[in-house]
């Protein structure tokens, strides 16, 4: 069996659910499919659930109309008069949700609220897919993957999710399932979320449970590429990863495939095909097992909106264990991920994503030791670098700090314009 996941940006239009459908219909053996929400809903979802939150009614409501609209303007393209109250009872229960009081928690309300897009967006697409006689069973995922109550970035039961997965995911009555990505749910039945664009890590997780043959993602790139080609337009396709060299290039920022995807693959051998729904026939990047005996080439990636913090003793003693233990609770405390760090005798630096948490922990920082900060850097890795590549990507950019390894060239830069 294999497991197809598809982005918001392949359903983003009835043409787009046609598509997904046409590809769907190429494969004959089991499948899973995980959809995410379609086009830009979740940014939609979280507009709505600041809203609600916040208690502005006025916005809530010009956000949740604009969101019924749109499923049901695609509802009107896709289907005949039978498709009527297709997604009527999920609509009751967001408003249901709408109208109770909130928590005080807004991670709680943000997982509660947010995962009506990939519900809307997998019953939309299971119904359509129905209609046009491609049989298919609808799941939620919600009573399967089973996670603990970190809201926003839940961690899986693996046991207890895979155990679920094999029973109810069994094949016996349908070759082909349609469900979500991104949501899981904890023992108590409270929906959570499993991180920003963890639709992937959805279908690495039960393709790991199923022991599927593989998991393809489709993208609108035709497969993993050696930088993102909104800043760097000379980028070009890799044809094979292994699966160390695609974690390093997670771990580093690269988002074509979410972060914790790679490694419950690779634990089982599983081939991650990345794949473009514009060119479905196209052969696309795989990631698998092979020992990288090709030499890669310099591969690129620039994370924006970093913030660099450096920290020392306010006795001027040294940096020591106990120091880097107080600041990694500091940083873990307040939810900040550091995608860099340099250490030196006096001073221990991090480059951070920017947060709303930044400004506490600048303050608790503060209690013990001396901090400078800067704002508006930009983080750039080049993997495998050549002295010609670093020269390329920075011509003309301030350098702020910078750690180079054997394969891998890392620097703070000032934010400014990518030109090539």
């Amino acid at each position: 069996m294999r497991v197809l996941k598809f982005g918001g940006a392949s359903v983003k239009d009835a043409e787009g659910v046609e598509n997904v459908a046409g590809i769907v219909k190429q494969f004959n053996q089991p499948m899973v499919v995980v959809i995410s929400a379609m086009g830009k809903m979740t940014n939609a979802f979280e507009s709505l659930v600041k809203a609600y939150f916040d208690r502005d009614f006025e916005t809530m409501q010009v956000v949740k109309d604009k969101i019924v609209s749109y499923h049901q303007l695609l509802i009107n393209e896709l289907f005949s008069e039978t498709s009527e109250g297709v997604i009527d009872d999920l609509l009751i229960k967001l408003d249901e949700k709408l109208a109770s009081e909130p928590s005080l928690n807004f991670d709680f309300e943000y997982d509660q609220i947010v995962p009506f897009g990939e519900l809307l967006s997998t019953t939309i697409v299971s119904a359509y897919l129905n209609e046009i006689d491609q049989k298919n069973q609808w799941i939620d995922i919600r009573k399967l993957l089973r996670t603990d109550d970190c809201y926003r970035d839940a961690g899986v039961n693996w046991e207890l999710t895979s155990r679920l997965m094999k029973e109810k995911l069994s094949f016996d009555s349908t070759r082909l399932y349609i469900t979500q990505g991104f949501i899981g749910s904890t023992e108590n039945n409270l929906t959570t979320t499993l991180g920003r664009e963890g639709s992937d890590y959805t279908g690495a997780i039960i393709a790991y449970a199923l022991n599927a043959d593989h998991l393809s993602i489709w993208k609108d790139v035709p497969g993993v590429l050696n930088a993102d080609p909104r800043w760097y337009p000379k980028a070009q396709k890799i044809d094979e990863l292994s699966y160390w060299e695609a974690i390093e290039l997670t771990y580093y920022g690269a988002q074509v495939i979410h972060p914790k995807t790679i490694k419950p693959l690779q634990n089982k051998k599983i081939p991650l095909l990345v794949k473009s729904f514009l060119k479905p026939i196209d052969e696309g990047t795989v990631i698998d097992a092979t020992e990288q005996s090709q030499k890669l080439g310099p591969i690129y990636v620039l994370k924006k909106n970093q913030t660099l913090l450096s920290m020392s003793p306010k006795d001027f003693s040294f940096i020591l264990e106990q120091n880097l233990s107080d600041i990694f609770q500091i940083l873990s405390k307040h939810q900040l991920k550091i995608n860099l760090m340099q250490s030196s005798a006096l001073n221990f630096s991090v480059c951070i994503d920017d947060h709303k948490n930044i400004g506490k922990a600048i303050d608790d920082l503060k209690k013990d030791y001396g901090v400078l900060f800067n704002t508006k850097m930009e983080l750039v890795t080049i993997r495998h670098y050549t002295n010609a590549a670093i020269e390329e990507i920075m011509d003309g950019k301030e350098i702020v700090d910078s750690q180079v390894s054997r394969k891998t060239a890392r620097y703070v830069v000032k934010e400014s314009e990518w030109n090539f």
